[in-house]
């Protein structure tokens, strides 16, 4: 018998607001344990939450960016489980009515085979609730682990899927595409070394052309998009042999464990009735005026696949340029300032910061905001190679002194002196001398063999220190060995 995965993603999202999701404490990373706390964060019987509307409106940002349908009422409410680092015992989020419902992310999926295919992956919430705290466990070895509240009550979002994805490959890419379209948007730097994104996986099987839904087991503790995938096409094939070998597949909580690149079960899996959701009874209905969505719907700007679309047909630019080009805004930004520049060259400015840029920048840690040349500067280096002051591989050498010390080009070509040479009676002068001094090549060049012509030439920018310009290099050199 066949059988085919069916798959739902609960992606979990801490937004970038400024405080924390319903007290005034400050939300930041890495500050000393329980240092960002207060008696809301830290459940002391009397403190109140009080909504923060930055949380509303980046909520409703991430669900407008995912075509979702935003909801004018929305409540919140208690979610009660046990757990030493949720000190009030409860959670609070939304259940019945979230503030996002019915959106939908689109994705493309290559095939080893060069093929393709797109898929529609429907979203049927975002909810907004408060974080966790965190458990510090002892490194020395010893069975002790300490409660850090400062994530505690910092503001979510929860991204759940429809059951729409089938391969660990489409969960891949839709959390790219989800992480991408986050990003953009600004509402939360989806960085899962820091926990800012996180992401569980319902998975299950069934045979394939049927309907109904199979028992699905929820898959935890995966710290990277590839991790995902791989635990989910792990968990896919363990079904599967499970079902074939006759035994029954429960509705569990499992990890996943990278080392070993298999999921162990944790503990059965709860239900909503588990949980004892009800109203809280501290906090009102959320109500949105028409204004208030559409002044976030004006806020959003272009999104990864409007931007992809747009520069393909402006720059005619090839695909796998734009997936690089557009997998940050800013990095996005700074290839088009530089276009804006010099907008003779796109292809060339896309190929130098794939290429160029990128190594740089993955060699030193850095981001495109932390770069030193600045666009301009970039277009700089075409422009001075098409007018002919600099060669392809002067612009590579003063590209580095450019990286390290902020310097535009034009000032390293003076300090350096690498400025091309294009004086005809200069490169004349230099490539006599060379032919003088290889007369056994010249002979060979006359003689009808071709490559004494490509030594020749190699000897003449070797004479020029490499700064020779290439076409009147090999402009004059024909001509002079036409009359020899």
């Amino acid at each position: 018998m066949q059988y085919e995965a069916v798959i739902g993603l609960e992606v979990h999202v801490q937004l970038n607001t400024k405080t924390k999701a319903f007290c005034s404490c400050p939300n930041i990373f890495g500050e000393p344990a329980n240092t960002q706390t207060c008696p809301r964060c830290q459940a002391h019987p009397g403190a109140l939450p009080v909504i923060s509307n930055e949380m509303i409106t980046k909520s409703m940002k991430a669900g407008i960016a995912t075509n979702c349908e935003i909801q004018k009422v929305s409540t919140f409410e208690r979610k009660h489980y046990f757990y030493p680092d949720l000190p009030g015992f409860y959670q609070i989020t939304q259940m019945d009515k979230a503030i996002c419902t019915n959106g939908h992310i689109n994705i493309t999926i290559f095939n080893p085979d060069g093929s393709s295919y797109d898929k529609k992956i429907r979203l049927n919430r975002i909810h907004m609730e408060e974080d966790a705290g965190k458990l510090v466990h002892d490194e020395t070895g010893r069975p002790l682990s300490y409660v850090d509240l400062n994530r505690a009550g910092c503001a979510l979002i929860e991204c759940v899927t429809e059951p729409d994805i089938s391969t660990g490959e489409e969960a891949y890419q839709y959390l790219t595409e989800l992480k991408k379209i986050l990003q953009y948007i600004d509402v939360s730097d989806c960085n899962m070394e820091e926990g800012s994104l996180r992401c569980d996986a319902n998975v299950s099987i069934r045979p394939k052309g049927d309907t109904e839904l199979g028992t699905k087991a929820e898959v935890k503790n995966m710290n990277s998009f590839r991790n995902v995938r791989a635990a989910i096409d792990y968990e896919i094939k363990r079904q599967i042999k499970a079902v074939e070998n006759g035994e029954r597949i429960v509705q569990e909580t499992r990890l996943y464990d990278a080392k070993e690149n298999n999921t162990k079960s944790m503990r059965s899996k709860e239900g909503a009735a588990d949980y004892r959701y009800f109203p809280d009874p501290d906090l009102p209905i959320i109500t949105l005026t028409d204004e208030e969505i559409e002044n976030a719907r004006k806020s959003i700007p272009e999104l990864p696949q409007q931007k992809r679309d747009r520069l393909k047909n402006q720059y005619d630019l090839p695909d796998q340029d734009i997936a690089v080009l557009t997998e940050n805004m800013a990095l996005a930004n700074y290839y088009e300032e530089a276009v804006k520049a010099y907008p003779k060259q796109p292809k060339k400015i896309s190929n130098w910061i794939m290429v160029e840029v990128n190594a740089y920048l993955n060699t030193k840690l850095i981001t495109i905001n932390e770069f030193k040349p600045t666009p301009k500067d970039i277009a700089d280096i075409f422009k001075l190679i098409d007018d002919g002051t600099i060669s392809s591989k002067i612009a590579k050498e003063i590209f580095i002194d450019m990286c390290d010390t902020g310097e535009t080009p034009q000032s390293v070509i003076e300090k350096k002196g690498l400025k091309q040479v294009s004086d005809t009676g200069e490169l004349e002068s230099i490539i006599k001398r060379v032919l003088e001094e290889n007369a056994k090549s010249v002979a060979d060049y006359k003689a009808g063999k071709e490559k004494s012509f490509g030594f020749l030439v190699g000897q003449t920018m070797k004479a020029t220190a490499g700064q020779g310009n290439p076409k009147l290099v090999n402009d004059i050199l024909k001509d002079l060995l036409s009359k020899a």
